[in-house]
């Protein structure tokens, strides 16, 4: 794409040392820059990539996108705001692609990853593609391998191109996971969405929203977006429900979900066994059973809303069922790694999601068996909610070991003080201690029998460790695998 293309639908507030030339790339970072590509500086947390645009330059930048000149003989977009006119500049530079899928998003504290994979699998019972974009990366089938991410929403050039590759891939529906983060910072401004999913909303990323009503607004945002025409799916047990309803255009389609409160998609008659849960959902004057391998109360909400898009996109009720039956668990989502004791490794980073996984395992847990789990708080983060979920732990478990996250570059003793403070009693018999996240699964290993449930919460899917210098290799299935097998 030419240079003076790009001058004429980008709005700036000047142009400096303007020379037409040919751009093959977007790049906010140095390190991997290519020749020919312009380079944005975004401001970030901890860096300026102003500071960073001299390096650009040297590596191969034609152009650079500002938000205040600099002293380097190249054209420079100067504009109000670069992490905004990033996602124009991509949304231009990739042609567009959302403006001709089925781009469908799905946004919520917790819930998000397991809901875009029941939605890829109803559309493809359904005998219709869907790809997947968000945490765990991006494909364009659920029988694919993932594509790595690194945020849970790509950036803007990321999201564009991984859009455009999926359109030319004759793909034209794609469900995609939305951060509250990537609302925030224009990540997926110009996707133009046909419909949004709401799971539900509870704290977490604090740190950066400082209070919920911030981290309301920032997650609501999708939901204005949405215009005649097209879906949105509200789970209306949660207590924001109503509230972010009332922010829906009048022309949107909005089908509700619950099991309490009283909606347009339901589950009646819930039974939870020892293989996954079965209710019936009623949807109009249908009644249909559905008997799932998910496990918990959270999965049940989980697979209304996915129910409800289906729903929405004319899919029906026989077709979901099917696809969700066949359905086996995501990933690090309630994953059980091997059984006597059940090993349970599950994302849950947040007090709710904490809460909901340890409901869910303590109606696996025989009568004579103890609910043991193990979890720490990533280091950097809202360190409000670490005490919580010490809290949660105690009241739901019998024994709990207390480790690290991703400490990054915090004091992993002083993230463990910030739980244990939580803690109604420290009984040595039934809080453990133990920073080693390795360790601590080898403790967890010899505090444990053989008809006990134990649930390693927070990593998930993540196969590494964010320390204070470095990044490890470290997966919890690889090592519950290697421990419990020796």
């Amino acid at each position: 794409m030419d240079l003076s293309t790009i001058v004429k639908n980008i709005k700036t507030r000047e142009v400096l040392n303007f020379k037409d030339t040919d751009i093959k790339g977007i790049s906010y970072n140095s390190n991997t820059i290519n020749s020919h590509e312009i380079f944005v500086c975004l401001k970030g947390e901890h860096v300026d990539g102003h500071d960073f645009a001299q390096v650009a330059f040297e590596k191969g930048a034609v152009a650079l996108m500002t938000e205040r000149p600099l002293n380097i003989e190249i054209p420079q977009l100067v504009v109000e705001s670069t992490q905004e006119s990033i996602a124009d500049l991509a949304a231009l530079f990739y042609h567009n692609p959302s403006y001709e899928l089925n781009l469908m998003g799905v946004t919520g504290t917790n819930g998000k990853t397991t809901v875009a994979h029941l939605v890829q699998k109803i559309f493809e019972h359904d005998r219709k593609k869907c790809a997947l974009i968000g945490t765990l990366g991006y494909k364009l089938s659920s029988g694919d391998d993932y594509l790595e991410a690194k945020h849970t929403t790509p950036q803007a050039p990321q999201m564009q191109e991984t859009l455009q590759k999926i359109l030319k891939a004759d793909v034209l529906n794609v469900i995609t996971e939305v951060s509250s983060h990537a609302l925030e910072q224009f990540r997926v401004k110009n996707c133009r969405f046909s419909g949004a999913i709401f799971t539900n909303l509870t704290q977490d990323h604090l740190d950066y929203h400082i209070t919920m009503e911030n981290y309301f607004n920032a997650k609501a945002k999708l939901f204005k977006g949405l215009k005649k025409g097209n879906f949105a799916v509200v789970n209306n047990d949660d207590k924001y429900a109503s509230k972010l309803i009332n922010l829906i255009d009048k022309e949107v389609t909005i089908l509700t979900c619950g099991v309490k409160n009283h909606s347009d998609v339901m589950a009646h008659d819930i039974e939870f066994m020892s293989d996954g849960v079965s209710f019936n959902c009623v949807y109009k004057d249908k009644k249909i059973p559905f008997k799932l391998h998910l496990n918990g109360m959270f999965s049940v909400y989980n697979c209304l809303v996915s129910i409800a898009a289906g729903i929405l996109n004319g899919i029906s009720l026989e077709t979901i069922k099917e696809a969700l039956e066949d359905t086996r668990s995501v990933a690090g989502r309630f994953e059980i790694i091997q059984s006597n004791p059940m090993v349970i490794v599950d994302y849950a980073h947040t007090p709710d999601g904490l809460e909901n996984i340890l409901r869910a395992a303590r109606e696996l847990t025989p009568k004579d068996g103890n609910l043991i789990c193990l979890f720490g708080c990533g280091g950097n983060r809202d360190c409000t909610k670490r005490p919580k979920m010490g809290e949660i732990a105690q009241r739901l478990c019998d024994k709990i070991v207390i480790t690290s996250d991703n400490p990054r570059s915090e004091d992993p003793q002083q993230i463990i003080s910030d739980i244990l403070s939580g803690l109604a009693l420290i009984n040595p018999k039934t809080v453990f201690v133990e920073p080693d996240r390795r360790l601590a699964i080898k403790l967890l290993k010899d505090i444990s029998k053989e008809n006990d449930v134990l649930v390693l919460a927070g990593k998930g899917h993540e196969n590494y460790q964010i320390l204070a210098d470095k990044t490890i290799h470290f997966d919890d299935r690889e090592e519950v695998k290697k421990i419990f097998g020796e």
